[in-house]
């Protein structure tokens, strides 16, 4: 090796060095710092330029998984129109949440946006109606959560995993939030900041924008909303953004470390917006995720998902070769197949296999 080339490599590896100096001196006492991360399940060598979040970050951004997040559904199934929210549009989102969280609360940027980035590679086609439905059927159920972790586990890189840190894969197993009161939930303790902010952008992020779905799809009106959300958060989506996350921020400054640095320290919101979300979020599952789950479309995407899964248990050699490798039963790689396809992907299988299952719900739409 040259000169040149040695003086090189000793430069870039003190600009990881550098940044991860800047985390130690202008971060939260209580962030997670790049240099103290708890390590991958292989050790790898550091990396000359990035941290060891952004090259989690690099390594989600780049995974088929990620791509395929453009041709799934947010709520709305296979909706006409150029506007509705995807599940990439509600990823990016996310990560914009959880970065200017993270930021004016001076903590590790790189490890939200990570696990923001991450957090949906699992989900199924179709949205959380295929979820269901995969959850009924597999003997083990299913949570697009831990499909999630799982695709960045073992499902990626053709059965090798991208081998992220421990971080970020507790940040995007940890994401979800059962019905009920997501802001005071004790799984909230064993959580880093870091992995607090992804979970609260997550929600913050999707009752916004899927507000703004129903409304474009004429499922809900504005004055439809509750009182109490129009008057606290706002009647427009960048106003009900901008209430959720300044009061996330004001109410967890304790958490930037100018003052305090108690490790029993968490993200929250303040009584009044914490109980308005929570109630609004209850109102979008009464009036619009479980009517959406009964209707045409998603009557017949469950009934989709339903036949690929029979058929595939029923003819396991239609399932890709690279699957198996990942698997140990065929219920397993049944629903890793499955969960990985988008809506359009899923019709077309299903329409080849059984012509007519899409039916007229569906016609003009594959």
């Amino acid at each position: 090796m040259s000169s040149y080339q040695t003086d090189s490599r000793n430069q870039f590896a003190s600009i990881r060095e550098r940044h991860e100096q800047w985390e130690r001196d202008h971060l939260s006492p209580l962030a997670v710092f790049s240099s103290k991360t708890k390590g991958r399940k292989l050790e790898e060598p550091t990396d000359d330029l990035r941290t060891e979040f952004q090259r989690d970050r690099d390594r989600v951004i780049h995974t088929n998984a990620f791509r395929r997040l453009k041709h799934k559904t947010q709520v709305f199934v296979a909706p006409i129109g150029d506007h509705f929210v995807t599940r990439l549009t509600h990823t990016l989102e996310v990560s914009q949440i959880a970065r200017t969280i993270s930021r004016a609360l001076r903590l590790n940027e790189d490890l939200v946006e990570a696990a923001a980035l991450g957090h949906d590679v699992g989900h199924t086609p179709f949205g959380h109606i295929g979820e269901q439905v995969l959850d009924s059927l597999m003997p083990e159920g299913f949570r697009h959560n831990e499909q999630s972790l799982r695709t960045i586990d073992v499902l990626e890189k053709d059965g090798e995993g991208l081998n992220l840190t421990k971080e970020t894969r507790d940040a995007i197993l940890f994401h979800s939030k059962p019905r009920g009161d997501f802001t005071n939930s004790r799984e909230l303790d064993k959580l880093t900041l870091e992995a607090q902010i992804v979970r609260f952008s997550d929600a913050i992020a999707y009752l916004a924008h899927d507000i703004g779905d129903a409304i474009r799809a004429r499922v809900l009106r504005e004055e439809d909303l509750p009182t109490d959300a129009r008057e606290v958060l706002g009647t427009r989506h960048s106003q009900r953004v901008d209430s959720m996350v300044r009061d996330v921020i004001f109410s967890s400054w304790d958490c930037a470390g100018y003052e305090q640095t108690d490790a029993s320290i968490r993200l929250r919101m303040s009584p009044q917006v914490s109980a308005v979300v929570n109630d609004l979020r209850e109102f979008m599952f009464d009036n619009v995720y479980m009517p959406e789950g009964h209707g045409p479309e998603g009557k017949q995407a469950r009934k989709i998902v339903e036949f690929l899964y029979g058929n595939f248990l029923n003819n396991p050699d239609e399932i890709p070769e690279k699957y198996w490798a990942c698997g140990d039963s065929v219920e397993r790689v049944a629903a890793d197949y499955i969960a990985g396809m988008t809506d359009q992907f899923a019709l077309l299988t299903a329409e080849g296999l059984r012509p007519g299952i899409t039916s007229d719900v569906f016609k003009g739409r594959i």
